[in-house]
C-alpha cells in the first residue's frame, strides 16, 4: 500500500482568545517573528525560514467555547514543540520565562525514547508548549529497530526531576516513590546506570 512520504513537522494553528497578547507571547517570550498578518484576525509566525511554523487566529468572542481551555483528560493536542540549539540556551530559557511570569509545566528533563531535553511551558491560552534539544537522530539508511520502553520514571525522564525546576506532576512523584520501594524491596534487580551525561557539561 502506497503512503505519504512526509519529512519534518510543517506548522501548527492556533485558534486564540487575544491575538495581540498571543502575538507578543510567541514574539517576546518564545522568540518567534511574524512575516505576515491577515488583518487583525491571523498573524504567521516563523521560527526558520519557511514563512509560518505557527498561525494564530482570532476566535469569535462570542464562541460559546471562548473559555473552555485546553484540558489533557481528553483527545486532543498535548504539547507542540520548538528546537533550541544547547543544554544553556535551555538554562536561559527557564530564566526567560521566569521573567516573563509564564507558567513552567515541567522541566528540565531527559527524555527515555529519542534522549531529548525539555522543557515545557503555557502560552496564554493553556497550551503546552515545549522547547527541546538533543534528540536522537536517524537517517534514512540508518539501522534503527524501534523498541517498547517499559513506563517508567527514566523513559518519562533520566535525571529523575532532579534538573527540574518545578514540582514534578504529583502522579509521577508517587510513580517514583513506588518505584524506590520496589528497588529497596529487590536490590538485586535496582537499575544502576546512572543517567547520561549531558553533552555539554564540564567533566
Amino acid at each position: 500500500m502506497n503512503s505519504l512520504r512526509p519529512k519534518r513537522l510543517g506548522h501548527m494553528v492556533l485558534m486564540v482568545r487575544d491575538i495581540q497578547k498571543s502575538a507578543r507571547f510567541y514574539t517576546d517570550v518564545l522568540g518567534l517573528k511574524v512575516s505576515d498578518w491577515i488583518g487583525d484576525q491571523m498573524v504567521f509566525l516563523r521560527a526558520g525560514s519557511d514563512h509560518h511554523d505557527l498561525a494564530l487566529a482570532q476566535l469569535p468572542k462570542d464562541s460559546p467555547d471562548f473559555d473552555d481551555l485546553p484540558r489533557y483528560s481528553r483527545p486532543g493536542l498535548e504539547h507542540f514543540s520548538y528546537l533550541i540549539d544547547s543544554y544553556e540556551e535551555m538554562e536561559r530559557s527557564v530564566k526567560v520565562l521566569q521573567e516573563h511570569g509564564v507558567e513552567i509545566v515541567r522541566g528540565i528533563g531527559r527524555h527515555g525514547p529519542g534522549n531529548n531535553l525539555f522543557l515545557v511551558f503555557k502560552d496564554p491560552d493553556g497550551n503546552n508548549v515545549e522547547v527541546y534539544f538533543d534528540m536522537t537522530q536517524i537517517g534514512e539508511r540508518d539501522a534503527h529497530e524501534p523498541q517498547v520502553w517499559e513506563r517508567t520514571i527514566e523513559s518519562f525522564d533520566q535525571y529523575r526531576f532532579e534538573r527540574f525546576v518545578v514540582p514534578p506532576p504529583p502522579h509521577l512523584v508517587a510513580q517514583k516513590s513506588a518505584q524506590a520501594a520496589a528497588e529497596t524491596a529487590a536490590p538485586s534487580n535496582a537499575a544502576t546506570d546512572p543517567a547520561p551525561a549531558d553533552p555539554s557539561e564540564k567533566s
